[in-house]
């Protein structure tokens, strides 16, 4: 098997329980060499750890998982983490407070001679923007340059695959918004393939190529972040991902769905007989404002954010969506606004299965 030809990492069906309780079930997916893929879901849906067992931290129940074109682990076999060629950066960062910056950098570096450890020392700490730093203590910086430290002493050795652990959980909101950013642009230089580990949606998006929701073990959807917010594939992939709202709706015939606002094709149609009852999600962004329009909606709630308000609005027939709405716009509670729809993707779940 030729390592170039196939993804550089691939999970195969992969489940891991502690004891009685399953934490991993069929979990699948696989990254192709450069891409950042994402392992996105709240507290306790398993995905840390898929990330500890494609660090060889735990064994398999069932399935594989392929490094560079290398089986590493299945039942019975657990290639240890050391073999593996895996970066990791972990959400406390584990620096060594005694070591300087430099010193953290090369512990990723141990075998290789002097020299070459010092040229890399230098190097990596230029891509990761600490070059001056490389004498000062982990104490001595900021959260957003000890992330960096980590990041550059997980990259120092040039590993096959790059993990990381809720990384940036310790940092507040603006940095974290930010040094996502720049992670990525890192990453993208080095061409280093990553998978990360998040809660936050916002985090997920600024970073990786493909998101996995993960829920209660497993994967609801594996996609592109474009299509896992226009395009869910499951009730709760919508719910999870983006704000929104949903109406009711009824199918008239050949996917076309007839709501209070007209009558829409949906985009993921089914083989729903005429007169099924269905919800379907509307994003913010599919409402329009629009003083022209005839259709009018009250205006229940704001929240201002500065470029732009986020409306709460209340439908003739009773029903709630929401709008993104520029901020020149302001518009008082109780007032009616005109609106409009601007749906690309519409998509309806059946409601008597929707979960």
């Amino acid at each position: 098997m030729d390592p170039l030809t196939v993804p550089l990492l691939a999970v195969r069906r992969l489940r891991h329980a502690y004891a009685t309780l399953e934490a991993v079930r069929e979990v699948t997916f696989s990254l192709e060499r450069g891409a950042i893929g994402c392992l996105l879901g709240a507290s306790g849906c398993g995905k840390t750890t898929v990330l500890r067992c494609i660090a060889g931290f735990e064994p398999l129940q069932a399935g594989e998982i392929w490094l560079n074109g290398r089986l590493v682990s299945r039942p019975g076999l657990q290639v240890p983490t050391e073999s593996r060629h895996v970066g990791m950066v972990f959400q406390d960062y584990a620096l060594f407070p005694h070591l300087t910056v430099g010193q953290n950098v090369a512990f990723g570096l141990r075998g290789a001679d002097r020299g070459a450890r010092n040229r890399r020392i230098e190097e990596i700490l230029e891509i990761v923007r600490l070059a001056g730093l490389r004498d000062q203590y982990p104490d001595e910086l900021s959260g957003g340059q000890q992330q960096r430290v980590a990041l550059a002493r997980a990259l120092a050795p040039r590993p096959d695959l790059l993990l990381l652990d809720e990384p940036f959980s310790n940092l507040d909101v603006d940095l974290r918004a930010a040094l996502s950013r720049e992670v990525r642009d890192i990453l993208k230089e080095q061409n280093t393939t990553a998978v990360l580990v998040t809660h936050d949606q916002n985090e997920a998006f600024n970073l990786a190529d493909e998101i996995g929701i993960m829920n209660a073990g497993r994967i609801e959807q594996w996609d592109t972040p474009y299509r896992l917010y226009h395009e869910p594939a499951t009730r709760y992939v919508a719910d999870f991902v983006g704000p929104g709202a949903f109406l009711p709706g009824t199918v008239v015939d050949d996917g076309q769905i007839k709501v209070e606002l007209g009558v829409f094709r949906t985009s993921n149609p089914n083989d729903w007989l005429a007169g099924t009852r269905v919800d379907v999600m509307l994003r913010p962004d599919d409402i329009q404002h629009d003083d022209a329009s005839p259709l009018q909606a009250k205006v229940l709630h704001k929240t201002f954010r500065g470029a732009d308000f986020v409306y709460t609005l209340q439908l003739p027939g009773g029903s709630q969506v929401m709008s993104f709405v520029p901020s020149h716009h302001d518009h008082a509670i109780g007032e009616k606004i005109g609106i409009r729809l601007e749906i690309d993707h519409l998509v309806a779940f059946r409601r008597d299965t929707a979960t």
